[in-house]
């Protein structure tokens, strides 16, 4: 797929640092139950850590009890790629930004009791939060 947003591996791993470079460039996870934003309850918006696009809304975040930030619906169906992801043995289905193509999750069947049923797992470090007025 082509982004609108593309750079090198060079200029993402100088912009993101190596920590939200492995997450986001590589697909990596963070430790559970580590992420700042996992207690964010202030109304705002969530977007991608490596291209500023919004992809949340704070009143679709839920707990999950999962560890990692959870939300029931992107803020737009066209705001997240999702690709079937069969590594680590597992079927599950990629969170990527379409901006980007950053990674910043996966998304599960299993959030009972929200409107969609969906559980979108992200990890606190591909995510930026930014506060209502």
């Amino acid at each position: 797929m082509s982004y609108e947003v593309r750079k090198t591996d060079d200029e993402w791993r100088d912009e993101l640092g190596s920590e939200r470079y492995a997450v986001l460039r590589e697909a990596g996870t963070e430790r559970p139950w580590t992420g700042e934003l996992l207690d964010e309850e202030r109304a705002g918006v969530y977007t991608c850590g490596a291209c500023s696009a919004e992809l949340f809304k704070s009143g679709t975040k839920f707990d999950s009890g999962c560890g990692w930030p959870s939300f029931y619906e992107s803020v737009r169906p066209d705001a997240v790629e999702l690709l079937e992801d069969h590594s680590l043995g597992m079927e599950r289905t990629e969170v990527r930004c379409a901006s980007c193509g950053s990674h910043l999750g996966h998304v599960f069947p299993d959030g009972f009791g929200t409107p969609t049923g969906d559980r979108y797992c992200m990890n606190s470090i591909a995510l930026e939060f930014t506060p209502e007025d």
